[in-house]
């Protein structure tokens, strides 16, 4: 036996002796394993009764924390559905006029039926379904050969092979044609995605951008080279927005242009007439200072924004400017805004608009204004910047651009025939051959929506209105002169492929047919539809947002579930339903960058020493309408309750969806299963209105 080396011990003294063997006899044997002795150890064994039951008892908490976990989410749930339902029964009256407004929208009663339809029989299909799973009978792929009665196990057996024999001859034929068709449409709108990206970033390559040769503005002598500056008027369109009115109308009296050369509208379509107060005060205010602003008010409120806009074109002195320059009420400009967009109608006389890029100073507020920051900053960085380099044109987005009047008047002007004017007179003034600009670099900061309600009216306003312009520019568009390659791209292109089909088939396919090949297996929808290809459009929509990756899976998601609301809002303008011609104004929440606020705490230090200096020498009067408009304010100033809603298509939808997940289970599907869940699991939580801030 060889002795061991242990070298922590001392050397052992003494002579060492060599030991030889001449003709060893021993024979070779074969071990087929090693000797009990020098098996290794099982983990198992060694340990004590102690170990054991400590092992047990980390088992038991973990599993304890879990079902925990899940009973206090389960809880809450029901403790949010609980007070939705209270607060919705208990309250009715207590919310604003908007909640009227939203009733209007949901007229439409057509596609929560057919939902609830779907439903009801997927619950029973799957009470029937799991019955028969219980029984052993399990057919995937069945031979549908109905046996004799004699064979058949009882009646309940006969009528789930009849279920299968009808669903495999008359269903999935019908849902496999449906599906076929929507997996086209998405292939093909997938097509003009990746064809979108590849040209953003073609312009990034080649860094391809308007840009102006040479500055027509001389900066060092403004007075002496006044003469070198355009006409520009600017309007501020508003209704009611008490939240954003003041650092709106602060942020474009601050505008870097000579005051001879600009005017300013405030175009007031309130009809709270402490609104109207404060917003004659704060014109009024800036108006003392040498702004050339004004203040206007229709006394007949049709038209929503177009009629507004059209009746301040209508004004006489209008024709005495050049350039007009609109500005929604929570968009606030930079200062050298015009000086980096009038330049670039210089010497290019077929140059119609220039529109700027949107920046929101409230996009990490919560989870709802991060993913509408994704979906923004692709339609600006992406389907703008593209559209307006290889086309020269691309819908104008209503506020942050500047137009040439001569175009706006050739065109038509403002047309109160839809609640879309702004893509109305963009398709007009490209049909009579006008070119746009949009500038990437030029950034006006505005807000998104904060809660869910005033996100999903904006929504249902952006989709339907498109599809009932189409309807009414169609004819036009046949009938104009410009290339066949126009005609092509603004009917095959700017309308159907991103206004009609993209709701539709994202509503069609994940929310209707995948719920439905849970039930009918024979009609399944492959993988790559389910995930690859919905992931890598994500994907490509997060590029420009490269902040947002971390939310690429609730982005997916959530874009599935607004597809339920932009389905809807699609058929009401398609077919002229009555929530296609309402306009509801988008809620604000009057959010500040920190440069505005620090302006702002310096105009509240100068507004006291020149109150002080206003109260020591002003008349009564004054001094009334002075106190009328702190009272106003302080009103303003009141916090509202916040409340929230239930939305019974998304509800629906997340029952319909959470079952047919169940129904997953029993075919085994991982992915289908996992999607289904967590698609799920997004309508409940918008249904239940969790997502976002609360509505005021």
């Amino acid at each position: 036996m060889a002795p061991s080396l242990d070298f922590t011990k001392d050397t052992l003294k003494g002579t060492p002796v060599v030991v030889k063997m001449e003709n060893p006899t021993f024979s070779v044997v074969e071990i087929n394993g090693a000797d009990a002795a020098f098996r290794p150890v099982e983990k198992s064994r060694g340990k004590n009764a102690k170990q054991v039951t400590w092992v047990l008892l980390l088992k038991a908490h973990r599993a304890v924390g879990c079902v925990t976990w899940l009973a206090t989410v389960l809880w809450t749930l029901l403790g949010a559905i609980k007070k939705r339902v209270i607060h919705k029964n208990g309250e009715v009256g207590v919310v604003e006029s908007d909640e009227s407004e939203s009733d209007k929208l949901e007229k439409g009663r057509l596609l929560f039926r057919v939902i609830r339809v779907f439903l009801v029989t997927s619950l029973v299909v799957l009470a029937f379904e799991v019955a028969a799973y219980l029984q052993g009978w399990h057919f995937r792929n069945p031979n549908l050969h109905i046996p004799r009665a004699s064979d058949l196990e009882g009646l309940l057996h006969m009528a789930y092979v009849a279920w299968l024999s009808f669903r495999a001859e008359y269903i999935a034929p019908l849902i496999k044609a449906l599906s076929k068709f929507c997996v086209v449409l998405f292939l093909i709108q997938s097509a003009d995605r990746l064809l979108l990206c590849l040209g953003c970033f073609w312009i990034k390559f080649r860094n391809i951008k308007p840009r102006i040769d040479e500055d027509p503005f001389k900066t060092d002598d403004v007075e002496g080279s006044a003469c070198n500056y355009p006409m520009v008027l600017v309007q501020i369109p508003m209704c009611n927005e008490r939240e954003v009115y003041e650092q709106s109308i602060s942020a474009v009296c601050q505008i870097d242009w000579p005051r001879d050369r600009l005017l300013i509208q405030v175009l007031d379509d309130s009809d709270d007439e402490s609104i109207r107060w404060l917003i004659k005060s704060e014109v009024s205010k800036w108006s003392q200072k040498g702004i050339n602003i004004i203040y206007r008010h229709r006394l007949i409120r049709t038209g929503y924004k177009a009629g507004n806009l059209n009746s301040a074109m209508n004004c006489d002195y209008v024709k005495d400017y050049e350039f007009v320059a609109i500005f929604d009420a929570d968009f606030q400009p930079n200062p050298d805004f015009l000086k980096q967009t009038v330049p670039h109608f210089k010497d290019n006389p077929e140059l119609g608009l220039v529109q700027a890029r949107w920046s929101f100073v409230n996009k990490d507020e919560n989870l709802l204004t991060r993913l509408q920051n994704i979906n923004l900053c692709f339609h600006f960085e992406v389907e703008q910047q593209v559209n307006g380099v290889f086309l020269n044109f691309f819908g104008f987005n209503g506020t942050a651009g500047i137009w040439r009047i001569k175009a706006l008047e050739e065109s038509g002007g403002w047309l109160e025939r839809t609640t879309v004017e702004d893509m109305d007179i963009a398709v007009r003034a490209h049909l009579n051959g006008w070119k746009f600009i949009f500038l990437n670099d030029v950034k006006v900061l505005c807000e998104v929506p904060e809660s869910y309600e005033a996100f999903r009216k904006q929504q249902h306003r952006w989709h339907s209105g498109p599809m009932q312009l189409f309807r009414l520019c169609l004819p036009a568009i046949v009938k104009s002169k410009v290339s066949p390659w126009k005609k092509a791209n603004l009917i095959l292109l700017f309308f159907l492929l991103r206004k009609l089909i993209l709701p539709f088939y994202s509503f069609t396919l994940f929310c209707i047919i995948l719920p439905l090949t849970m039930f009918v297996p024979e009609a399944d929808l492959p993988l790559w539809v389910i995930c690859y290809v919905p992931v890598l459009m994500s994907f490509l929509n997060i590029l420009p947002a490269p902040k947002s990756f971390p939310f690429l899976v609730p982005y997916l998601l959530f874009e599935n579930t607004m597809s339920v609301t932009k389905f809807n809002a699609m058929v009401s303008g398609l077919f002229q339903l009555g929530s296609s011609y309402e306009w509801v104004v988008t809620k604000k929440a009057g959010r500040s960058s920190e440069s505005d606020l620090l302006a702002a705490e310096e105009r509240e230090a100068k507004s006291v020493v020149e109150q002080q200096k206003i109260h020591r020498g002003a008349s009564d009067s004054e001094l009334l309408e002075s106190n009328q408009i702190k009272e106003h304010k302080e009103a303003a100033s009141v916090p509202v309750k916040k409340t929230n809603k239930i939305y019974k298509k998304e509800l629906t939808l997340a029952f319909l969806l959470l079952t047919a997940s169940v129904r997953s289970l029993l075919s085994a599907q991982g992915v289908h299963f996992y999607f289904l869940l967590f698609q799920g699991v997004t309508f409940l939580l918008v249904g239940l209105d969790l997502i976002g801030e609360q509505m005021s």
